[in-house]
């Protein structure tokens, strides 16, 4: 399964705590079979709320993109097709990062792996997100 990581799971992972998340989604993101991405939307994210001093990293911000790929994750880009793309179902999020997300799911054919409530159940999440 080809699955894009959320912003939450996303840190999680960088400030090591994933122990943190459910254990459905410590299962998807053990699989050996499938494979995981992060997308440039959500190292935007990461920088703004830095900024904005709403987060912490220890490691900041210039490491991240390697220590990501190193961690065996893909970087994806945002492109034009991502942010012109029409989701539906309609996500019940406002939020623009958490849909350009679900475009980025749907043109790219990935299932979003997420903790966040708004997005669990929108069918471009992976199965069992968000589940205990």
């Amino acid at each position: 399964m080809r699955l894009l990581l959320d912003t939450h799971v996303v840190l999680r992972i960088v400030n090591e705590r994933t122990a943190d998340l459910p254990a459905a989604v410590r299962a998807l993101l053990s699989d050996p079979d499938s494979e995981y991405y992060v997308s440039v939307a959500s190292l935007w994210e990461i920088a703004i709320k830095l900024r904005l001093g709403k987060l912490k990293l220890a490691s900041g911000l210039e490491p991240l993109p390697e220590m990501l790929t190193s961690a065996g994750l893909e970087l994806v880009p945002v492109t034009d097709r991502h942010v012109l793309a029409a989701v539906h179902p309609e996500p019940l999020t406002r939020d623009p990062f958490d849909r350009l997300l679900l475009a980025q799911c749907s043109v790219e054919e990935f299932r979003l792996i997420t903790i966040d409530r708004a997005l669990v159940s929108h069918t471009l999440a992976a199965p069992s997100t968000g589940s205990s």
